[in-house]
This record gives C-alpha cells, sequence and structure tokens, in this order.
C-alpha cells in the first residue's frame, strides 16, 4: 500500500489542526484560571493588581499554578457569581489570600 502525496498532506494538516486545538484548549484554560483567580482576589477584599505587583512574585506563582491544577472550578464559579459569598473553603488558595490580607496594610501593595 502506497501513499499519495494528497494523503500526506492532509494527514500532516490533520496533525497540525490537532497540534493548534491542544494549544488553543491550554491558553483557554491558563486565560480562564487568571480571570478566576483575579475574581476571586476582588472577592476576598484583594485588589487584583496584588498579582502583578514585584517582590511577590513567587508567592503568586504559586498562587496561579494551584488556581490551575484546581479541581473546583464549576465551584468557583457558582461562587464568584453568588450574591452572597460564604466561605471560600473549596479554594486551594484561601488561606494564602487570607493571609495576604492580614498584612497588606504592613506592605507597598496595599490595595487603595
Amino acid at each position: 500500500m502506497t501513499i499519495t502525496l494528497t494523503q500526506l498532506v492532509a494527514a500532516m494538516l490533520m496533525l497540525g489542526v490537532g497540534i493548534a486545538l491542544v494549544f488553543a484548549y491550554r491558553r483557554y484554560l491558563a486565560v480562564n484560571s487568571e480571570r478566576r483567580m483575579r475574581a476571586m482576589l476582588e472577592s476576598v477584599g484583594l485588589d487584583p493588581e496584588i498579582a502583578d505587583i514585584a517582590g511577590i512574585e513567587t508567592i503568586m506563582s504559586e498562587v496561579r499554578q494551584r488556581c490551575s491544577a484546581c479541581n473546583s472550578e464549576s465551584v468557583c464559579e457558582r461562587w464568584l457569581e453568588s450574591d452572597k459569598k460564604s466561605d471560600n473553603d473549596f479554594c486551594p488558595n484561601a488561606k494564602v489570600f487570607d493571609v495576604l490580607r492580614k498584612y497588606r496594610g504592613d506592605h507597598p501593595y496595599e490595595a487603595g
């Protein structure tokens, strides 16, 4: 069985589309994770711009990593959309956000 040039081109095109879809999906997940993280920061009383401030890059890198690996995205979305905010114990970053909120007055990244 011989492969024609058309079949080879079609196979390469399908492979390229598959790879592009994987990268697009990963980008989609990252953008939504960042959006949820910033919305959560704001919901717990922190300025979302804290995510971009020098001096806490390591902390925010770990926060982003936990957020992107979180299995509670749907719970997080519902919590963020809710008017009545209960505890965010489902959030793997809840304790970090509590610490940042507690000490924000002692650091130059204090909101507003």
